[in-house]
């Protein structure tokens, strides 16, 4: 598999006490999902953010989808991040006063082009067809993640970021959404996820651990992963 993402040495210092990420140094594969955990301040969030084009390391290099990104302005940055990874949050971010059509709408504007066909094919696939013309106060906490999903793919990234992705969610509508993350993951899309879940985080190929902001544990997750896998199943089908 062709690599996608490159960590080299990255540090991340916010102040003179805070330092978040201290010498990570990590690769990942196209078509791979990765699940990252660690306790609270351990560097999770901000490696996500790194890798997402939201923030920059104070020292190391980061390439993602072949260009270094370590090296871009910010206006590039922006564009390169609508363009190439779609962004799933444990807060939503709908624009409340739009509807879940137009809140995807939005996503392809700032990509630099609007398809409306495209959009709405693209929530009937996360399994939101009849609710296109509903605002989020009006849609379920499993719903509106489901338009955030939507929102993340619709122009057709490379990359998926996921940060607490059921975390606001109730179990049944948690587990709908994980089945949906396996189903794009097994469509081939190329998945980052943090998660505090050990059951979460065992969906996907490999967990890395950080701990104080450098890697603990990089470790293949194939047999769990399948045990895991197949209760979702059970639970889905019951």
């Amino acid at each position: 598999m062709a690599e996608i993402i490159s960590l080299q040495n990255i540090s991340k210092q916010y102040d003179a006490d805070t330092r978040a990420l201290d010498g990570v140094s990590i690769s990942m594969n196209e078509g791979e999902w990765t699940s990252i955990m660690g306790p609270s301040g351990s560097g999770k969030t901000t490696l996500l953010n790194i890798i997402g084009c939201l923030d920059s390391p104070t020292e190391g290099m980061v390439k993602v989808a072949g260009t270094e990104v370590t090296g871009l302005s910010q206006k590039e940055l922006t564009l390169f991040r609508c363009r190439n990874i779609g962004l799933i949050f444990q807060q939503y971010h709908l624009i409340p006063y739009l509807s879940a059509l137009e809140n995807v709408l939005v996503a392809q504007y700032f990509a630099g082009a609007q398809d409306e066909e495209d959009a709405r094919k693209t929530l009937e696939d996360v399994g939101m067809g009849r609710r296109l013309d509903h605002l989020p106060a009006h849609l379920s906490g499993g719903e509106q993640q489901r338009v955030c999903i939507a929102r993340a793919l619709v122009n057709a990234p490379r990359l998926l970021l996921a940060d607490e992705p059921t975390g606001n969610l109730d179990s049944g509508n948690g587990q709908k959404v994980l089945a949906l993350m396996e189903k794009l993951h097994d469509e081939g899309h190329t998945i980052v996820m943090v998660t505090h879940s050990p059951e979460v985080a065992a969906l996907g190929d490999r967990v890395i651990r950080l701990v104080d902001g450098r890697v603990m544990s990089d470790n293949r997750n194939e047999e769990q992963k399948s045990n895991v896998a197949g209760e979702l199943t059970e639970e889905e089908s019951a």
